[in-house]
């Protein structure tokens, strides 16, 4: 007896399903986000007459299966391959998020002229029409005759293309707008975008071609659709930034190929996506000098070690609760270094509103970073600015010690570089330093009270 179709309701945030629609939905906690779809009978294919489903993958032995290195293809951005794992291997599904302007259908348009010299390129549009995909290529000086576009979102018409052309390399943009035809469900959904996923994954896999998709986010900032769709593509990077400054973070969250530690540093401007090669000469491009409430720390992003700059502002409060606000540093760690700063080091925040930023659009969450966030709210507070040449970084525990850090001779090499004369650091830290440093001098500190006397 053929079955029926039934309804059933499905989480666009996790991918939950339920037979009843609720508001809140029970897995995720996330509100409205139950939707409708009609979910019809599975047929059944590729099954032999004893109901074993045929198939031309073998069963092999480790021993036997080729460990030669993948051969990756160079995006002709340096910043780009640092963050791949040394470039686009064969066979990969990468996936791009950001939110919107930010720049991922630019840098796609950018690395095609590069690989268009040897490669053949297909481009998959849902969004714009081929006209509109000229004019861009045209303002940022993609010429290559090896870029073929095709403006689709059948998912079965795209990937019967893409096994009749046989491209080097494909890019979807983006893959919420494609649909399956025969889905009852809306472009976008979550069954809509988990099997349009998977059936770009199987064709790139089978036919060992590098793929790469473009995804949406959501109001939260999460990539928009279900949590699989990151589970079965090879990388997910990750646009940072605010679309309103020029500076771009690109950051891997996922990566099968390399580290997700890395990041690349790009600026936008009116020819596209610039790489930026020296990221911490930027970033501190523009710091102010004799003023109270900044200062600069080093930070580890992967191998790359990058100077950041931390202001502080601690003010009157006008309100019977202090205001506390952190643009770029976790706020739960902003409240328990204050409440160390109170307890350990006698200044007193609890009647002052307190606010820390990290300029650029940098989100910093290593541990490190907790002595020049304290050493910038204290300056504010005294109204003392810090000594220009001078960097400070360390972890502060509970107690008001300072604790070590890693890579302490690439932060100080850095700095060294950038003219920084002075480095503040944990005690602990200069036991791992194993050559002198001539052209800038090191202070050690047990607590941060030795720090602030050092730096103030």
């Amino acid at each position: 007896m053929a079955q029926k179709a039934k309804n059933i309701f499905v989480c666009s945030s996790c991918g939950y399903e339920s037979a009843k629609w609720y508001g809140k939905c029970p897995s995720c906690g996330e509100w409205n986000t139950m939707q409708e779809e009609i979910r019809e009978p599975v047929l059944k294919g590729n099954v032999t007459s004893k109901g074993i489903h045929s198939s031309s993958a073998k069963v092999l032995p480790i021993n036997q299966i080729s460990s030669a290195e993948e051969e990756r293809y160079h995006t002709g951005l340096t910043e780009l391959d640092r963050v791949l794992g040394g470039g686009i291997v064969k066979g990969s599904l990468i996936l791009i998020s950001g939110d919107p302007g930010i720049g991922k259908s630019t840098i796609l348009l950018q690395i095609c002229q590069f690989l268009g010299q040897t490669l053949k390129i297909l481009y998959v549009s849902g969004e714009e029409s081929s006209r509109q995909i000229k004019l861009r290529a045209a303002r940022l000086g993609v010429t290559s005759e090896n870029l073929y576009i095709l403006t689709e979102t059948d998912i079965q018409y795209v990937v019967e293309q893409i096994r009749v052309e046989k491209p080097d390399l494909v890019m979807i943009d983006s893959i919420q707008t494609m649909n399956f035809t025969d889905l009852p469900s809306s472009p976008g959904s979550v069954t809509q975008v988990r099997e349009c996923t998977n059936a770009v994954m199987r064709a790139a896999k089978s036919l060992d071609i590098p793929t790469v998709l473009v995804g949406h986010v959501n109001k939260d900032g999460a990539i928009a659709g279900p949590k699989v769709l990151e589970h079965i593509v090879d990388a997910v990077l990750y646009f940072e930034g605010d679309r309103q400054m020029s500076h771009r973070i690109l950051r891997a969250v996922k990566n099968r190929y390399g580290s997700t530690n890395e990041i690349g540093v790009f600026d936008m401007g009116e020819n596209g996506l610039h790489q930026v090669d020296n990221p911490s000469q930027a970033l501190l491009s523009g710091r102010p000098k004799n003023v109270s409430g900044t200062c600069v720390t080093c930070v580890m992003e992967g191998t790359r070690p990058l100077l950041a700059e931390i202001q502080g502002l601690a003010t009157t409060s006008g309100f019977g609760n202090p205001r506390r606000m952190s643009t770029g540093f976790d706020y739960n760690r902003m409240s328990l270094l204050l409440a160390v700063l109170e307890k350990r080091a006698g200044y007193y925040f609890s009647n002052l509103d307190a606010y820390v930023n990290v300029v650029g659009g940098l989100r910093l969450d290593e541990p490190a970073v907790d002595l020049a966030v304290a050493a910038a709210l204290v300056s504010s507070l005294k109204d003392t600015p810090i000594q220009e040449d001078t960097l400070l970084f360390g972890e502060i525990g509970l107690a008001g010690e300072l604790r070590s850090v890693n890579h302490v001779e690439a932060r100080i090499t850095e700095a060294s570089r950038l003219g920084f004369r002075r480095c503040i650091l944990p005690t602990h830290s200069l036991k791992q330093i194993s050559k002198r440093y001539e052209d800038i001098e090191l202070i050690g500190a047990k607590n941060i009270r030795e720090a602030f006397e050092a730096a103030i």
